[in-house]
This record gives C-alpha cells, sequence and structure tokens, in this order.
C-alpha cells in the first residue's frame, strides 16, 4: 500500500530499497510489519549517535516545547551557543548555519568569490558536492550535470590524487580549489597525503582559497573529529552537514577569519539555518559524542570492520566508519542482505558503501559480516 501511495504522490527521484521503515533504536531499524534490519546505512552517514537515542530525543523534546523557530532577524541562545561549540571542535572561526551539504556548499562556492574577487573553481573527478546548481557545477559526473547546462562557469576537474594534473590546471584565476578527504559518492576514496600538500604549496603563489567538503566526513565519521585531522591542516573554508544533527537537518559554512572580514550583511542568508531546534539537535550530536568517545570507538570499530571485510573482499579501503569495497553485482548484494535483516549501500554496479552509526560494536560489525557472507555463497 504504502510503496503504492509513494509512486502516485512523489516524484520518481529515488531508487528505493523495498521496504517501509518505521522506527529505530540504536543501530537497528524496524519495519511497518516488524522485521528488523541492522543499519549500516545510517541515514547515509547521517545518524552518527544510532536511531533515537535516549538523552538526544529528551534535549530536542525539550527545545521542541519551548521553542522551533524564529528567524535570523533576531538572536538565539542554541545557534551562538553550536557556533562556540564549532570554534572549539573545529578551529575554524566564523560560521553560517543552513538546512543541508548542498546548501553549505552553495555558500562555499559563493563565499570565495567574494573573499577572492575570482570567479574559476577547481574540482576533481569523482567529486560529489550536491545537486543545487553551484554544487552541482563542481560534481563530476556529467549524468548528473548535463540536463540542467548551462552551469555555474568557469569550473575545471583535475584528476583526484594526480598532482601533476592538478599543477596542470590551476592558476592565478582560480577562486578556491574543492575537495573531499575522502571520496563518498565516488565509492570511499582517500585523498592522497602527497596531492594535499601539493594543493596547500600553491595556495599562497595562486592566491586561491581551499574548500574541504566535510558534509559526509564530519563529526567523527573517519576516526577524528573531522578528516581533515588525519593530515592536520586547516582549509579556508569547510562545508559539514549530515551528522551534524543526527537526522534533524542542518548544514553549516565553516570559514577562517581571513575569509569572514570579506563576507557583509545581505551576502547570504537562510529563512530556516540555524533555527533552535536544529541547532539544539546538534549540540546534543557534540556533546553525546564526546561523552561516549564515540570518535574513538569509530576509529577501532573502522579498523575491526576492514580487517573482517577483507576475509571476503580483496578492494577495501576508507577512513574510520567510511568503508568501501569492490563486489560484482553489488545492487544484487543490497538486496539479498535487506532480505536477511542487514542494510548497505551501493553506490555503483560494483561498489559498496557502509557508514554505520558510530556506536557500532564488534559484535554488529561480525553481524552485518556473516551476513554477507552467507549471501555471497547464496545462502
Amino acid at each position: 500500500m504504502w510503496m503504492e501511495k509513494e509512486k502516485r504522490y512523489l516524484i520518481q527521484f529515488f531508487k528505493r530499497q523495498k521496504v517501509v521503515l518505521e522506527r529505530g533504536e540504536g543501530c537497528y531499524v524496524y519495519d511497518v510489519d516488524g522485521k528488523c534490519y541492522l543499519d549500516f546505512v545510517a541515514g547515509i552517514a547521517s545518524v552518527a549517535i544510532g536511531h533515537c537515542d535516549a538523552e538526544f530525543v529528551r534535549k530536542v523534546s525539550e527545545q521542541l516545547s519551548k521553542l522551533v523557530h524564529t528567524s535570523n532577524l533576531f538572536y538565539t541562545i542554541p545557534q551562538i551557543q553550536l557556533a562556540e561549540k564549532l570554534s572549539e571542535v573545529t578551529g575554524m572561526d566564523k560560521f553560517f548555519f543552513c538546512n543541508s551539504g548542498t546548501e553549505a556548499v552553495e555558500a562555499a562556492l559563493k563565499f570565495s568569490r567574494k573573499a577572492t574577487g575570482k570567479k574559476k573553481f577547481l574540482a576533481f573527478t569523482n567529486a560529489f558536492h550536491g545537486r543545487t546548481m553551484g554544487a552541482l557545477s563542481v560534481t563530476y559526473k556529467e549524468r548528473f550535470r548535463k540536463p540542467f547546462e548551462p552551469l555555474i562557469q568557469p569550473v575545471e576537474f583535475a584528476k583526484y590524487n594526480d598532482s601533476e594534473d592538478f599543477k596542470s590546471k590551476v592558476d592565478k584565476n582560480t577562486a578556491a580549489v574543492i575537495l573531499e578527504l575522502v571520496q563518498g559518492e565516488a565509492g570511499v576514496h582517500p585523498v592522497n597525503k602527497d596531492f594535499l600538500k601539493t594543493i596547500f604549496d600553491l595556495k599562497d603563489e595562486m592566491g586561491y582559497l581551499v574548500i574541504f567538503d566535510e558534509v559526509q566526513t564530519g563529526f567523527g565519521r573517519t576516526g577524528k573529529w573531522f578528516a581533515k585531522d588525519h593530515f592536520k591542516l586547516q582549509p579556508d573554508i569547510m562545508a559539514m552537514a549530515k551528522a551534524m544533527g543526527s537526522g534533524i537537518p542542518i548544514g553549516c559554512t565553516a570559514v577562517k577569519e581571513e575569509v569572514a572580514k570579506h563576507l557583509e550583511a545581505g551576502d547570504h542568508a537562510s529563512t530556516f539555518g540555524g533555527n533552535p531546534l536544529a541547532c539544539t539537535a546538534a549540540l546534543a550530536t557534540i556533546e553525546i559524542i564526546e561523552k561516549r568517545k564515540l570518535v574513538d570507538n569509530a576509529a577501532k570499530m573502522g579498523e575491526y570492520l576492514q580487517k573482517r571485510l577483507k576475509e571476503l573482499f580483496t578492494e577495501v579501503r576508507g577512513l574510520g566508519l567510511m568503508v568501501g569495497f569492490r563486489v560484482p553485482k553489488a545492487y544484487e548484494l543490497v538486496e539479498k542482505c535487506l532480505s536477511k535483516g542487514l542494510l548497505i549501500n551501493a553506490t555503483s554496479e560494483d561498489n559498496i558503501r557502509l557508514v554505520p552509526p558510530l556506536i557500532v560494536s564488534s559484535k554488529e560489525v561480525d553481524k552485518a559480516v556473516e551476513i554477507m557472507k552467507d549471501c555471497l555463497r547464496g545462502g
């Protein structure tokens, strides 16, 4: 019934798995018939602290009963508290709140043009930064971009992790270089340290800004607070979202003071961005991650997950609990796992991405691996 209604009333943008989910708890979700599923998708890396965490629900419910939304015409305490906390965990200086990752990227692109006075953006092969017009312009796949051209120009794509190709394409007209430190939609491919060094080595000479898209990698996902922390590098601008609100929509664009000084009233805005409810959700998420040492757990369980997956697959890669592996007939494996109570995500015909909640245990990793093993055997 629900699937038929979805087809009748919703634009068919999504290829949904054939299950209607009704509730969740921890690393598990349940369908309308009460069947339990181990969730290794977690809202595509959004539900970092697990489904319906009691402390999170309590804090968000308290705010829900007090004040949901006013406007950015007025001050609200949760927004200011969240900005202060983000300064602590990111090391960035100033923040703009929005509602999603793609909005955070849009703001990053606007801010870099305003701060530099330049127009060109340099992105990378297989990059994914979102589907609104600006974010789509720096997203690599032609099938995403082609139907909506003309997009933002000029944009050029260099080969990811290829320093020489990067050097040949960056120039003094470049406003910003934008990259994911782990390419998620492309199949979970981490950046090369020497390649990243090249980008920063040329930054002052060419006069461009560096934008890190940490929408999927942020808030403990890679075993550090942010993927940038693996490299001890600070971008000029950083986009965040997904896990930030544990499923409550919120995004954020962080900038260094050197960028912020070029931005002024009216340059950008958001009606719902930074509303008290979303900011409370983000604060609660950060506090729970800190209190329960979930960044450390992501590092530990990510290492264990990769170790177990290597028993089954030859090409396993990732950082922390952001893991990908190559397998023939990936979509078929997704369907088989669904039937056996495991939710996983295929990013292509031959690639699986696993992004379970950061609370995942070795017991749940073992369970997921055994289900996949059973599916591969044809069980």
